[in-house]
């Protein structure tokens, strides 16, 4: 029987533009397409998690203002429970610039508004709710120490902790050893490593250097490439299917919620990250954020690929 899944992070409202390449410094790139759309690392992997079939906590903090509005509506539509999303009084939904390529790259800049007064006393209260050995998924759009203070928390009362460490930021080596599960991408490995992750053999050598921080499970995403899984009994790159991408954002929210609905059920992390790999490639090939998350039927349609060596 599946766990239920608590995220704790960042609700935005993403605003798209499309054109043909990322401007330079001091340049203006003229665009061909505009999209506004539900974000946030922490509220897109909790969609993610909700459409792939889990029972869905997030706890998270938006404005007073119609984006928050909407973005609680957006998640009681998701069948996600909002019983830990408060409203700050004073300070406005956070909101997320995005520029998209025609190759699907994309460059964002977040302004985090109320996310960055999500208040420690009301995610200890969503913790204090969760019973068993539930999945705890975070990401690092929150303010940092909220972030620790989760974890600790989180490790104390015996729950599964999973940390995308996005966007990269420097960690205290302490909380490291709380974790069950790690994923950063290449760049958030190097920032966490010092190793400038560009392949398997590089990945290899920066998950090495996190599993011995203390990591059990070290899992760094490599875009299309796949996902390096590194723990104990197993170092392997494990494939992604190949697809076109139109849009990578939020591909790796994708990934981290359908990594998390994989472990919730039991699922050997090889074929937890090779399920995850999938849902993120039906994601890239969709624009926007939460609107490019898939549905477990859609997952479940696309072969898989062998994860033995």
């Amino acid at each position: 029987m599946a766990v239920p899944i608590c995220v704790i992070g960042s609700s935005n409202t993403d605003m798209v533009v499309k054109a043909d390449r990322l401007p330079l410094p001091g340049e203006t790139v003229l665009g061909w397409s505009f999209l506004m759309n539900p974000g946030g690392k922490g509220a897109n992997q909790a969609v993610a998690a909700a459409r792939l079939q889990s029972q869905v906590t997030f706890v998270t903090k938006v404005g007073n203002d119609i984006f928050g509005r909407q973005a609680i509506q957006q998640f009681q539509h998701e069948n996600i429970n909002t019983d830990f999303i408060t409203t700050d009084k004073e300070l406005p939904s956070g909101v997320a610039l995005i520029g998209v390529d025609a190759d699907g790259e994309n460059t964002i800049i977040v302004a985090p508004g109320s996310n960055s007064k999500l208040d420690i006393r009301i995610v200890e209260q969503a913790l204090d709710r969760i019973e068993g050995e539930a999945i705890v998924l975070m990401q690092l759009e929150i303010p940092i120490h909220i972030v620790e203070a989760a974890i600790e928390k989180s490790f104390h009362k015996g729950l599964r902790i999973m940390l995308n460490p996005a966007p990269a930021h420097a960690l205290d080596h302490r909380i490291l050893k709380y974790l069950e599960v790690i994923t950063p991408n290449t760049f958030e490995a190097e920032m966490l490593t010092g190793v400038h992750v560009t392949d398997p053999a590089s990945a290899r050598e920066a998950a090495i250097i996190l599993h011995e921080l203390g990591v059990p499970t070290v899992v760094i995403t490599l875009g299309a490439t796949g996902a390096y899984l590194h723990t104990a009994r197993v170092s392997r790159l494990i494939p992604a299917p190949a697809v076109t991408a139109i849009d990578t954002t939020a591909s790796g929210d994708c990934f981290n919620g359908a990594l998390a609905v994989a472990l919730s059920e039991g699922q050997d992390i090889e074929v937890a990250i090779a399920f995850a790999c999938k849902a993120a490639s039906i994601s890239v090939t969709r624009m926007g954020a939460q609107s490019s998350m898939p549905y477990r039927k859609e997952v479940n349609e696309i072969p898989i690929i062998p994860v033995g060596e």
